[in-house]
């Protein structure tokens, strides 16, 4: 069988199962001893993110009590098929890359390291935003800005190892520890759990959402992403090879699956630790 086949045959398997997802993603990063080139720690981040699509039931299948979303079941089933299929080609099975995703992550099993991580893990999230744009237009408002803000978070921890400078100014010395996924450090990037309510689908106003973001996140978001993001989105598209990521954002402005009409609402007022931190590492 070869490992497109295998990859599709696992994850049909598990495509109406939102926890055998899981599981299929976490036996992936599982190797014989021999051959481990130190995979293991990497699934802390691979997983982290994906426990919190189940928490909110963003996975759940059409046919749940509660159904989840088709646009992050489809961003999700795009990076079990690349890892399945990446997985399946370093040890075994036949076959070539479909992906970018795919192939990246094959160098990342060859090869594991932090950048190597990030750079397969974002060519495939990026690539299936890119591809499921249509899709994400059906979300509320409020889902589309946070789809948006999970987008800014994982370019920008992919910066923090591969580009410090980009990332961090003048505190590029500690951006790589503060950015390795094997750390835990992923989480902060992800810490969407403190806004959000756990539940699928979001209702209400946007606003009410940006102004409850907690103080760290705020901090993140406002006083050191958001001064950077134009040059960010820029660096991404370069470094993973999609010169379509950089039509994601206008005028420093995420606009992804965001209509002209709709509200910016990306430059709040700064609170003190956020002004504070633009004026520690400026662009």
């Amino acid at each position: 069988m070869t490992a497109a086949a295998y990859a599709d045959d696992q994850v049909a398997k598990v495509r109406g199962d939102p926890r055998a997802r899981l599981d299929l993603l976490r036996q992936l990063y599982k190797v014989p001893a021999e051959v481990d080139r130190g995979y293991l720690p990497y699934r802390r981040a691979a997983t982290a993110f994906m426990r919190w699509q189940l928490g909110r039931g963003l996975l759940n299948p059409d046919s749940h009590a509660q159904p989840g979303s088709p646009w992050w079941r489809h961003v999700n089933e795009a990076l079990l098929l690349d890892t399945s299929e990446a997985s399946a080609l370093a040890f075994g099975h036949p076959g070539e890359p479909r992906t970018l995703g795919a192939a990246a992550t094959l160098e990342f099993i060859r090869e594991p390291s932090a950048r190597s991580w990030y750079r397969a893990h974002n060519l495939t999230i990026a690539t299936a935003y890119l591809a499921n744009e249509e899709l994400a237009r059906q979300e509320s408002q409020v889902e589309r800005f946070f789809i948006n803000l999970v987008l800014v978070r994982v370019l920008y921890a992919h910066a923090m190892v591969a580009a410090p400078r980009l990332a961090l100014g003048r505190l590029s010395p500690v951006s790589r520890p503060l950015g390795d996924p094997r750390l835990g450090m992923t989480a902060i990037f992800m810490s969407l759990s403190r806004v959000l309510p756990d539940r699928y689908p979001l209702a209400g106003d946007l606003t009410q959402y940006v102004e409850a973001e907690h103080s760290i996140g705020h901090l993140l978001d406002v006083g050191i992403i958001m001064p950077r993001a134009a040059q960010l989105y820029g660096w991404s598209a370069e470094t993973l090879g999609l010169p379509e990521v950089d039509r994601l954002i206008a005028d420093g402005t995420p606009r992804y699956a965001w209509g002209n009409d709709e509200p910016d609402v990306w430059d709040p007022a700064p609170s003190r630790l956020a002004r504070a931190a633009r004026r520690l590492i400026p662009v």
